[in-house]
């Protein structure tokens, strides 16, 4: 038994119908919904057409169900007479064409489901494989835009910003670079590091040049406090003066403590000249990590002041 001779079981039993509907014009033409009475004609048509009998209970098992398997050479040959035909071999050889077609059909409509769905496999599994080879590891390295210089020993804080995202951080190594992983064709990130401009950049990625070197602009006047903050100056009254001249009457500048103090101290601008001036009272070897700036002048300042060893 095979897929081809159900299918031709199949169209016998459509051959079954079309005889009966000679005898009983009003009979269901489905033969899986006949019961009752209309098992009965059957019956009594085979015993009387070709003088055959089946029970009614073989009827529900082949001729009702479509899993029923395919009857004994036996039944085929008087069902086939039944229909028109001298036996079961002559029903074959003359229906093959019809058979073979809703073979074809049948296989068809399961290529039809089938095509789909393993299209839809290898879709995904290209998707991830096309993930998996496009993502790749950049390597972005901080330079000074006036010296050329890398910049070393700093704390760089980089901001990565995505569309609908919270923006992801990276802190840089001492290297003054960092790291990431990403498909993405360009990435645009936020860059802040003491004495620089914080700094928004876009950068196209090229896939071929895993190595990506970005300038930040210096804050000169966040470099003078510094550097006045860690040299030694006869002329205090100069660098007074220079001070008022690059700080804001209003600026807020907050000195940040560190792990064993913690804390924030405020100081307006006449105490932060002072602190950096006199002698007596003077801030040394201050870190600026943030400024802020107003019509020119600094507006804000944050600042730590690193522990200065005689």
């Amino acid at each position: 038994m095979n897929d081809r001779d159900l299918l031709t079981f199949g169209i016998l039993k459509q051959k079954i119908v079309e005889r009966m509907l000679q005898s009983y014009p009003g009979i269901n033409p489905s033969i899986s919904a006949w019961k009752g009475q209309e098992i009965v004609d059957f019956q009594e048509e085979l015993l009387q057409k070709v003088n055959a009998h089946i029970s009614e209970k073989w009827f529900y098992m082949h001729m009702k169900s479509a899993n029923g398997g395919l009857p004994r050479i036996d039944i085929l040959n008087f069902l086939s007479r039944y229909a028109g035909y001298a036996n079961w071999d002559d029903f074959r050889f003359k229906n093959a064409a019809n058979s073979t077609g809703l073979h074809s059909l049948k296989h068809a409509n399961r290529y039809f489901y089938l095509v789909p769905v393993m299209a839809l496999i290898f879709s995904g599994l290209f998707f991830v494989l096309f993930k998996m080879l496009s993502t790749k590891e950049y390597r972005f390295t901080f330079f000074d835009a006036d010296t050329g210089m890398a910049i070393t020993n700093s704390l760089i804080k980089v901001s990565m910003l995505r569309d609908n995202e919270s923006p992801v951080s990276y802190l840089c190594g001492p290297d003054g670079s960092f790291t990431v992983k990403t498909g993405r064709a360009s990435l645009r990130f936020v860059v802040e590091a003491p004495c620089y401009h914080t700094d928004t950049m876009v950068r196209l990625l090229d896939k071929f040049n895993p190595q990506e070197t970005v300038t930040l602009r210096p804050d000169n006047y966040a470099l003078m406090i510094q550097y006045f903050s860690a040299s030694r100056v006869t002329d205090w009254q100069k660098r007074r003066e220079q001070l008022n001249r690059i700080i804001s009457d209003n600026a807020m500048i907050y000195q940040v403590y560190g792990k064993e103090t913690l804390g924030v101290e405020l100081y307006n601008k006449g105490e932060f000249i002072n602190k950096l001036t006199l002698p007596s009272t003077s801030l040394q070897g201050i870190e600026i990590f943030d400024t802020r700036y107003e019509a020119g002048k600094i507006s804000l300042i944050r600042f730590r002041q690193r522990e200065v060893r005689p």
